[in-house]
């Protein structure tokens, strides 16, 4: 009996060593990873600077781009927040609302069509009645079949569902971020309590095609207790759809974040996502992506997924089409300014080469869990399948991705690295919004 219980804690030893190494293994190859990723989001900086984008005609255009539109005005931002936006004031936001509609027709002038629209921020429900203007003119001058907004739980009232499903929106996100008033207190956000967040969810579930509530982990003075206790008062809410995001703020707002919240650890950060995928998949969920989870076939709003090209208008938008990556002024009055002049208001941009495109697809395309039929090729002249063979194989050989009948497909156990992927690009982003607003572009 002695032998037999020495060799099954030799064997539990030898199990738990096995899984440490396993554990190490995955870590490192997520930093690497995440460090290359890290070396091509900074070609994003290295933008020329411009006050007018070429858009020349695109005849090997594949889909109709996206149109997505920024919205910066909060009535009070929050501190943990990379997005351009700014503190609401109401004259400049009605001139701003009256530009917005001119820089979209600048487009439809250029020829341009769109049926995917997608509105974020900021807040753009923050003056529902220019809102309300805004998409009547997209849908007095656009074939719409679908749009996504985002909004904030002071704003989910009887009145406004309403108003916004008689303006076709089919699918409203609400911006939670948790349910815990203290860890709410802590990043700032002061536009609602866990309460009210609740009752906003309440109220907007079942009223439009997709639902969906935005929370974030891996905060300074959140534990993975409190995580778990937001997860589950999502889950009981029976929301059509959840997205959590790590928080990644550019590194001049982690300064600030460290300053008054504490020392973000992205060691923790594996714990929090490895518990998001288990309970989601364990509740009936499906990752839409690797970080969104939804009930049945849901609409998401990274139109940088369901797109290969989008035209981005609005302050502080970001934007590519035809092969150039191009930023809108992040300055509200400049931006406004531009437009009135009869520019567009594009002050920095970059043309992308083949493998930058390719390269950039394989990472949004593998954020959406895979490259699909509709996915493999991005133009005439760029196919995922070809130009990123060689990345393709490494990834099969690291076992994140599988191919299954000719698609590449994304697997349980790579998705954490490809959201460490993916985190990391969207903070070279942040960066540059950040460099955008500091230098006052």
């Amino acid at each position: 009996m002695g032998c037999l219980r020495a060799e099954r804690e030799e064997g539990a030893e030898e199990e738990v060593e096995n899984l440490f190494l396993s554990d190490m293994l995955a870590e490192i190859i997520s930093t690497v990873a995440g460090y290359l990723v890290r070396l091509e989001g900074r070609k994003f900086l290295q933008l020329e600077e411009s006050d007018l984008l070429d858009l020349h005609e695109q005849t090997s255009r594949m889909s109709i781009p996206a149109l997505y539109i920024h919205i910066p005005f909060c009535r009070k931002p929050c501190s943990y927040c990379s997005f351009n936006r700014y503190e609401l004031d109401e004259e400049l936001a009605r001139r701003y609302f009256k530009n917005l509609k001119r820089e979209v027709g600048f487009y439809l002038e250029r020829g341009l069509e769109f049926n995917n629209v997608y509105i974020g921020g900021g807040t753009p429900t923050v003056m529902m009645d220019e809102l309300t203007c805004l998409i009547e003119y997209l849908h007095k001058n656009l074939q719409i079949e679908a749009i996504s907004l985002e909004t904030n739980p002071d704003d989910v009232t009887v009145e406004n569902i309403s108003i916004l499903k008689g303006l076709n929106v089919k699918r409203l996100s609400m911006g939670v971020q948790s349910f815990n008033d203290d860890l709410l207190r802590d990043i700032g956000r002061m536009s609602h309590t866990g309460r009210e967040a609740v009752r906003g969810a309440e109220m907007a579930q079942g009223e439009f095609d997709t639902f969906n509530v935005d929370m974030l982990y891996n905060l300074p003075t959140q534990t993975l207790a409190m995580f778990r206790r937001d997860v589950e008062t999502a889950l009981n809410l029976g929301v059509d759809q959840i997205t959590f995001y790590p928080l990644m703020p550019a590194k001049g707002r982690r300064v600030d974040i460290e300053k008054s919240v504490g020392k973000i650890d992205f060691v923790r950060e594996r714990a929090f996502f490895e518990y998001v995928v288990d309970r989601m998949l364990e509740s009936g969920y499906k990752p839409s992506t690797c970080w969104c989870f939804s009930r049945g076939e849901q609409m998401i709003d990274e139109y940088i997924i369901d797109c290969a090209e989008y035209i981005a208008v609005g302050s502080g938008s970001v934007g590519l089409f035809n092969g150039t990556f191009y930023v809108n002024s992040f300055l509200p009055g400049k931006y406004c300014e531009m437009v009135e002049s009869g520019k567009l208001p594009v002050v920095m941009y970059r043309e992308l080469s083949r493998h930058e495109v390719a390269y950039y697809h394989l990472l949004t395309y593998l954020f959406g869990m895979g490259i699909l039929d509709n996915r493999r090729r991005i133009s005439e002249e760029v196919s995922i399948l070809d130009d990123m063979k060689g990345e393709i194989g490494l990834l099969k050989l690291l076992g994140v991705v599988d191919s299954v009948d000719g698609e590449v497909r994304v697997k349980r156990d790579g998705m954490y690295l490809i959201s460490v992927m993916m985190r990391e690009f969207f903070t070279a982003l942040n960066d540059l919004r950040y460099y955008c607003r500091t230098e006052g572009l």
